[in-house]
């Protein structure tokens, strides 16, 4: 859409063309992405929202939790409200390929991945994304509660991924693997919002999604039951439940005498190996690669003092290790690594070379709060260690770090 003002000055007239910037927002038939809408309407975008739809299989849904059909209506309702076009796109072939796949597989290897965090990187920034640009767009938005910013370096615009102002909600970590290139093309347009303030606005509005719960569970999927969910390709195996006590003396060993800071590291970031013979049998369950690291649910293992947790599972045999209560040795430590081809940088003009180190704030799940870190390059890849020991670093995971307010890279932790 083009439209052109006459400019008066003291000189002749000028003719100067404006041209209208057209927005596709994933409208996911919340209220995050409702209020987005609007306010990129507001701002003199033009908008046009767009509903994902990337999943088929209702068997493992639970029902009542998040059903794509009701949320595309909500979308629908939404964008006639705001008297932007609308339409339904189903991206369900290529979010099994990059995201349904990826889980079974990192499951199968007893890795417990984070389908969120791919989700963005895979399909709305990038499977989306592309649809969006060849709609003609010049940006896509989505509700996330995050900011972007630009700062100007070496001539060039480099863009940041800035924390949402409301610390409650901040969800810069979903976006940890975003490039630079899918951040200059992206729009956070609530993240200088509450969630009060974002209800308080679909309120006034009269939005169908003013009062609608938050969606929970997988990225545009719902809550699903997990096990379900995996056994529809990974079967079922009955295996052993060990419990190690939290007195052991594999946690009392002397550390050995290290000849560098690379080979403390890589000792601190290494987990345990346990066997059957360290601790004793308290339970069974059906399968090593349905369970995650300081799991407690599911377990159903009784008559134990407190509470058990997944300290470690072994897929390849088929164990799972538990120890009592949350503060139990065996759900921490204090560094992790993440392999030089999972290392990704959003400022990538921060990049540490091998060798070098940084101070950074860390987390290793979304909602956990920033921890201090330092990071150190090297050849063998990126170690984070922290000044704190962290309950259950998980492998499969993000852990994703920050400068300040600025979310500058991410990796997968191996």
């Amino acid at each position: 859409m083009l439209f052109f003002i006459i400019w008066r000055n003291f000189a002749p007239y000028k003719t100067i063309f404006f041209s209208m910037k057209r927005v596709i927002v994933g409208l996911s038939g919340g209220v995050d992405s409702s209020v987005a809408a609007y306010l990129l309407k507001e701002q003199g975008y033009e908008v046009i929202g767009l509903f994902m739809k990337n999943w088929h299989d209702d068997s493992v849904t639970i029902s009542n939790e998040c059903p794509w059909l009701e949320d595309s209506n909500d979308a629908l309702l939404v964008a006639e409200k705001l008297g932007i076009p609308f339409q339904t796109v189903d991206l369900s072939e290529q979010y099994k390929e990059r995201i349904v796949n990826y889980m079974f597989s990192e499951y199968e290897k007893g890795r417990t991945p984070n389908p969120d965090v791919l989700c963005n990187r895979e399909i709305k920034f990038d499977v989306f994304m592309k649809i969006a640009l060849s709609l003609g767009a010049d940006y896509v938005a989505t509700g996330h509660y995050c900011r972007k910013g630009t700062i100007e370096k070496d001539g060039t615009e480099t863009f940041q991924l800035l924390a949402g102002k409301d610390d409650n909600k901040d969800q810069s970590y979903f976006l940890c693997q975003l490039s630079q290139e899918q951040l200059s093309k992206a729009l956070f347009p609530i993240g200088e919002l509450t969630k009060p303030e974002v209800r308080d606005i679909a309120m006034k509005l009269d939005l169908v999604t003013a009062e609608k719960k938050d969606s929970q569970g997988l990225c545009f999927i719902g809550k699903v039951r997990l096990p379900e969910f995996l056994q529809q390709q990974l079967q079922a195996k009955e295996g052993i439940i060990v419990e190690i006590d939290a007195n052991h003396p594999i946690y009392a060993q002397d550390k050995p005498t290290f000849t560098s800071v690379e080979e403390q590291l890589m000792y601190e970031a290494t987990s345990i190996v346990y066997t059957p013979d360290m601790g004793k049998v308290v339970g069974k369950h059906q399968g090593a690669h349905f369970f995650t690291i300081g799991q407690r649910k599911g377990l159903n293992v009784g008559g134990t003092k407190e509470a058990l947790f997944i300290i470690a599972t072994d897929v390849t045999n088929n164990i799972i290790y538990t120890g009592q209560g949350h503060a139990h040795t065996g759900l921490f430590k204090k560094t992790l690594r993440v392999q030089p081809s999972e290392i990704h940088w959003i400022r990538t003009d921060l990049t540490l070379r091998n060798n070098e180190s940084m101070k950074v704030t860390a987390r290793i799940r979304y909602r956990q709060e920033l921890q201090q870190a330092t990071l150190h390059q090297f050849e063998s890849g990126l170690y984070v260690a922290f000044d704190a020991p962290q309950s259950a670093i998980t492998e499969g995971q993000f852990v994703a770090w920050n400068v300040d307010d600025e979310l500058i890279g991410s990796g997968v932790i191996s």
